[in-house]
């Protein structure tokens, strides 16, 4: 009997998720491009094709099917969709979080049943960065926004401190000389944040071989996302109150993030670098030598 081939069973079984769960994916999709805090969402597909794409030649492929694994995500993911389905009390957005979850569980089970364990364990990182795809629910990303909020207060409080400018906090609000600040929900930067730890997870990966080098650097990026945006709360106050009042309203206020985004991203890299020469600096102890009697 002729075995159907790895690479178009794995086709087949995505091509049933996409009819079946075409509709939760497309609304995660228009998530991204409408709310800010989702706009992650749009870059994960791209960036798992393009890491199972580098490493594939590594792993010498020679699909073995992993059965027993496979078949247990494919029954979960059934499982999790057929209770959203036939379930009752999940509002929408949770209903939306559950089913693109049972879809992600179903593309990484999909794959482990085709291609096997072995080749499933080299691509660990791109099969499980796939959960990014999974929208998180309103309340949830109410917390990021919060902690994004008085994080960022709190580190363009420390900085007015270092330079010596009067300031006064009350939750989300500082007033210097001048001028009275309020970190909106609009101001929090969800989106530029996520984008730095995203990418950091990328970069990491692509840079480190250490476990925990990579997680001590994705780690490194949530503070850093902190104070990134305490910097902008920072720099656009001090020009605003002795340069130009223009710059409280202005096109850094508004669209200056990427500025932002970048000096962080700068920070990683240098963090990138001190992690990977410490790696290339690693030598093995020598074998040990036989003692002559």
């Amino acid at each position: 009997m002729t075995r159907i081939p790895a690479p178009l069973s794995f086709a087949v079984l995505c091509g049933v998720s996409l009819i079946v769960g075409w509709r939760p994916l497309a609304s995660s999709l228009y998530l991204g491009l409408r709310n800010d805090e989702y706009t992650h969402i749009l870059l994960i597909l791209p960036v798992v094709a393009a890491l199972v794409v580098r490493d594939w030649p590594a792993l010498k492929p020679l699909p073995e099917p992993g059965f027993l694994g496979g078949a247990v995500l494919l029954t979960v993911s059934a499982a999790m969709a057929g209770l959203v389905r036939w379930g009752t009390g999940f509002q929408p957005e949770i209903q939306l979080t559950l089913v693109m979850l049972s879809l992600v569980a179903w593309w990484i089970g999909a794959f482990v049943l085709c291609f096997g364990t072995r080749i499933a364990r080299g691509l660990l990182f791109p099969l499980c960065f796939l959960l990014w795809m999974v929208p998180l629910p309103s309340f949830a990303v109410a917390r990021i926004v919060d902690f994004l909020q008085h994080g960022s207060a709190f580190a363009a409080r420390c900085l007015f401190a270092m330079v010596d400018v009067p300031v006064s906090q009350e939750g989300v609000s500082l007033s210097i000389p001048g001028v009275t600040l309020e970190v909106a929900k609009e101001c929090s930067s969800i989106r530029s944040s996520l984008m730095l730890v995203v990418t950091t997870m990328v970069l990491a990966q692509l840079f480190l071989r250490s476990p925990w080098r990579k997680a001590l650097v994705v780690a490194v990026a949530i503070p850093l996302s902190v104070a990134k945006n305490g910097l902008r709360i920072f720099t656009i106050a001090m020009l605003g109150t002795r340069v130009d009042p223009g710059f409280l309203t202005g096109r850094l206020h508004h669209r200056g993030g990427i500025v932002f985004f970048l000096i962080a991203l700068v920070g990683v890299f240098l963090l990138l670098w001190v992690l990977r020469r410490a790696e290339d600096q690693v030598r093995p102890w020598p074998p040990l030598e036989p003692v002559k009697s």
